[in-house]
């Protein structure tokens, strides 16, 4: 009764809008003082803890990293590579849009981020195309959902930090999933623009307009290759590769005469405001979750699920249920660090493994930035343009869709996650 009145609590505060943190803080309270499952002289302590990783410090530095390729350029550089490998394509420019959502998201780890960036350079050129404007926003929106799907992803660092895995494993392991989200994306805007005739334009494959673009793009790609090729092959801790690759784009910038020592304290600004909003949630969060398994709620939902004579199958279509749900109402962060240590049993007790729950848990949490009511890329497109979030979500619901589709066959065929994580062993 009394863990139940602190989560009615939690949900009251959020409903009346307190901020996140504050609440699951006074929801953490209430249960130590209710049930007196851990002295209050623990919650400094645990809070420092809950903070005290060397995992965590990737978090600032692949948001700045992003901040740099947007910054120097060199992001405008990716999509103009992307569009001269597919823009010749019928739905070319779409296409070319959400594979530089895609190649921005090798960099930046935030979806947020990623429809910011994109979202800016893309929107003036989409509707040039043909596309309406608020299918256009929906489709970045879509796009940066990779965001966090795409290692490098601070959703993956977070999870790691949870449940005890390694966040190089879980990168390992996303890579494909993330890319089968990218597809699927594709896909549903090009079948999109047969049903609506958007963008029927097609031109003609130049190799050396391709060349021209990969040559104008090399130190662009370079970032992503740095980051992903330092982490696969083990020369690099994620965190490690993260400095390398803020290290390398700042000297780009700077060569390049893009990025001067002026910018410094504007992008390092940036970088900490990103992290003042999602370090104090992991704190307190970390705090409520081991005071949630000391009262053995974890157990005791695993033990009643369990009940009714559930299977794997079963397991699988109620944790997707619960995601969907809860992405739809709380951002990736609190999503991860409540749910994670209450469904991870649950998916243990079926025979499910480890890493690929956590790609799971991740790829079927991504639905939550494109829908409403909290879609985070909704509000991001929706402030950059000025279109009705109602418009945008509307439109995303073909992607919506089609990223469900992506996340049962993942949650199903497990070898789409562990494959990855195999073979580099191997």
């Amino acid at each position: 009764m009394a863990v139940t009145l602190s989560i009615l609590l939690i949900l009251l505060l959020m409903v009346l809008g307190v901020p996140f943190w504050i609440t699951m803080g006074l929801g953490t309270v209430s249960i130590l003082v209710s049930t007196g499952a851990l002295p209050l002289t623990l919650i400094g302590e645990g809070l420092f803890e809950g903070v005290d990783s060397f995992a965590l410090i990737a978090i600032p530095l692949f948001i700045l990293t992003g901040d740099v390729m947007v910054r120097s350029g060199l992001a405008y550089k990716l999509l103009d590579f992307a569009e001269a490998t597919f823009g010749s394509l019928r739905s070319g420019f779409g296409t070319s849009t959400v594979m530089g959502c895609g190649l921005f998201a090798c960099i930046s780890g935030s979806d947020a981020a990623d429809a910011a960036a994109i979202g800016r350079i893309t929107m003036d050129r989409l509707q040039k195309k043909g596309y309406p404007k608020d299918y256009a926003c929906a489709l970045v929106a879509a796009g940066a959902c990779t965001g966090i799907l795409i290692p490098p992803s601070i959703a993956y660092i977070v999870l790691g930090l949870v449940l005890g895995v390694s966040s190089s494993t879980l990168f390992q392991a996303a890579f494909l999933p993330g890319v089968l989200v990218l597809v699927a994306v594709i896909l549903t805007n090009v079948v999109m623009n047969r049903i609506r005739g958007y963008e029927n334009t097609r031109g003609t494959f130049s190799f050396v307009r391709w060349l021209s673009a990969l040559n104008r793009a090399k130190w662009a790609l370079a970032i992503p290759v740095i980051i992903l090729g330092g982490i696969y092959t083990g020369m690099f801790t994620p965190t490690e590769s993260a400095a390398v690759a803020v290290t390398v784009a700042l000297v780009i910038g700077m060569l390049q005469k893009q990025v001067s020592v002026a910018d410094f304290p504007a992008m390092l600004g940036t970088s900490a405001r990103v992290c003042g909003v999602i370090l104090p949630i992991i704190a307190v969060a970390l705090l409520f979750s081991q005071a949630l398994t000391v009262v053995d709620v974890p157990q005791s939902f695993v033990a009643w699920v369990m009940s009714f004579g559930t299977g794997r199958t079963a397991v699988i279509i109620l944790m997707l249920v619960i995601l969907v749900i809860a992405g739809m109402f709380m951002e990736t962060g609190p999503c991860i660090v409540i749910l994670g240590p209450l469904l991870w049993p649950l998916a243990q007790r079926v025979g499910i493994d480890q890493i690929h729950f956590c790609v799971f848990m991740i790829t079927t949490l991504g639905l939550g930035f494109i829908t409403p009511p909290f879609g985070l890329n909704l509000f991001v497109m929706a402030g950059l343009t000025r279109t009705p979030i109602t418009a945008i979500a509307r439109q995303a619901f073909p992607f919506v869709l089609a990223m469900i589709v992506v996340a049962v066959i993942i949650g199903f065929v497990p070898e789409l996650s562990l494959w990855g994580v195999r073979a580099l062993r191997l």
